[in-house]
């Protein structure tokens, strides 16, 4: 065995790459690759000392240990990084044609139970009311009949069910509906509330180390998906909401951004089931061709 093949820290990187074997998957080799060599430049850059190397090892044991069946901590770390968010405006840069996405967020842990069209969602009676209303389209304004869209959110508190299973009901502010001959849906909600994301675990304490807030600003989500078409992972944000500007999973645009106004009138009200006045928005959604979003990338 010649001296040349021995571990330094000048070609420390490259020793590991040229580790990999030949019959690696091409993407594997590439990402591998990177990532090796991006770790051992960082360990490098900022002469990582052995407690702290030991300090991460433990951190990142414990973020693994959070994770179950109603809590994924990793995705919680990869939000409040930025990375979340980073990925998803990469894979979507080409489709402008199409809502704009955004994070899925570490609470999309059960599935929503099917909803008929104007079901309420809130099952614990509390809350502002609030009517959601929205249309389902492709690229070109044709409406998608039979599109699924998932939809989930924090209560008036700023928790989701997952997070009180003792307090609030099952699926709680949960809904999985379906679109009619017009693409349209439109369901029976409550206003959301700001809330801070888990911060019990290691990622909160990450983020007191580094003096942040943990809030996200108030916000519906959605899951949208249509036979022949991209899924769309996107937010309703409220309008106002004093979060906007700083949310911790740096999660906002400006185009999922709506006003959920007041709105006077009995006779709609009377519709509706809710008392007058009551809270509305509406949320329209593009879906682009799976076809055009391949040939976009």
């Amino acid at each position: 065995m010649g001296t040349s093949s021995l571990f330094t820290e000048d070609k420390s990187a490259e020793l590991v790459v040229e580790s990999v074997g030949a019959a690696t998957d091409p993407r594997l080799r590439e990402v591998l690759s990177s990532l090796v060599r991006h770790l051992h430049a960082f360990v490098k850059d900022v002469q990582l000392t052995n407690e702290e190397w030991e300090t991460a090892i433990g951190f990142l044991t414990e973020t693994g240990q959070m994770c179950d069946d109603v809590r994924q901590e990793f995705i919680l770390l990869s939000d409040v990084l930025g990375v979340s968010m980073l990925v998803e405006t990469i894979n979507n840069r080409s489709l402008e044609l199409a809502t704009e996405s955004t994070v899925l967020g570490p609470f999309h842990m059960v599935e929503s139970p099917p909803r008929e069209s104007g079901d309420r969602i809130a099952l614990d009676g509390k809350g502002e009311p609030c009517l959601v209303t929205g249309r389902v389209t492709d690229e070109h304004g044709t409406p998608l009949a039979n599109a699924t869209v998932d939809v989930w959110q924090a209560n008036d508190e700023g928790f989701y069910d997952v997070q009180q299973p003792d307090i609030q009901p099952e699926r709680n502010l949960r809904g999985l509906f379906t679109t009619d001959d017009n693409g349209e849906f439109w369901f029976r909600s409550i206003v959301p509330r700001y809330y801070p994301v888990p911060v019990d675990g290691p990622v909160g304490r990450l983020l007191k180390a580094t003096h942040r807030h943990p809030n996200r600003p108030a916000h519906v989500h959605f899951l949208v998906t249509a036979e022949g078409h991209r899924p769309l992972v996107t937010h309703l944000f409220v309008k106002d909401c004093p979060y906007l500007g700083s949310d911790v999973v740096f999660g906002v645009k400006e185009s999922l951004v709506r006003d959920f106004g007041e709105v006077d009138d009995p006779v709609r009200a009377a519709e509706v089931g809710f008392d007058n006045p009551y809270r509305a928005v509406h949320f329209d959604v593009t879906l682009l061709a799976e076809a055009r979003a391949e040939a976009s990338r």
